[in-house]
């Protein structure tokens, strides 16, 4: 009596098998290693409602990120500045560019310039600003040198394993917070000088950034 399948076919379920872990493995593996912000927020610049250069208000003419991020000190937020503060200085300077028209009309009715936000972490994810800034972490450690760009840009992937490698050596990027927004400050000594004034902040400070889940998912 013959076989209706070939003895070859016998070894088919293991080769399935095989197919399909392989297939899941480098699945997993790819979503990991693509699949995160490193990928898919890292230069995301987005077109603004207005065209705003950081490296003119801030590098250029040394307007303090505290201005206009007012509450960055004391909110767990970073605050998007209002079209009042906008107008402090723009009611003197540049009072007709078109470019502004967007500021001047939100002023005149009191409805917010719809921005698009660059900076996002999940909703399952707590960061205050406030702690962060008041321990001597300066804007450009998780926003990049701002105080450079033209078109704001999401430089740093702002991940879990970026949080988890400044948490585990925050003395890497302590500074005094009287420089927090001194974005192109650089330890005079160097990387062994920032590693001493860091390692000493950290122990005068008591600053112990928290490594289990709860710290930041909440």
């Amino acid at each position: 009596m013959s076989y209706l399948f070939p003895k070859s076919a016998n070894k088919l379920p293991l080769q399935i098998i095989l197919f399909v872990v392989v297939v899941v493995g480098i699945v997993t593996a790819a979503t990991n290693y693509y699949a995160t912000p490193k990928y898919t927020r890292v230069g995301y610049a987005p077109v603004q409602p207005v065209p705003f250069s950081h490296a003119l208000h801030n590098g250029q003419l040394g307007i303090d990120c505290r201005y206009c991020h007012s509450n960055v000190e004391k909110s767990g937020h970073a605050n998007i500045p209002t079209s009042q503060t906008c107008m402090n200085c723009h009611n003197q300077v540049k009072t007709d560019s078109p470019l502004l028209a967007p500021i001047r009309e939100s002023y005149a009715s009191g409805n917010p310039v719809e921005w698009v936000r660059v900076h996002e972490v999940p909703d399952y994810v707590y960061f205050n600003h406030a702690a962060h800034v008041n321990r001597g972490v300066s804007c450009v450690e998780c926003h990049g040198q701002i105080n450079e760009m033209e078109v704001v840009t999401h430089a740093k992937p702002l991940s879990m394993s970026f949080c988890l490698d400044c948490h585990r050596e925050p003395e890497k990027v302590l500074r005094d917070p009287a420089l927090v927004t001194k974005l192109d400050w650089k330890h005079p000594e160097g990387e062994q000088g920032q590693l001493e004034a860091g390692t000493k902040f950290k122990h005068d400070w008591n600053v112990k950034p928290p490594l289990s889940c709860s710290g930041c998912h909440r």
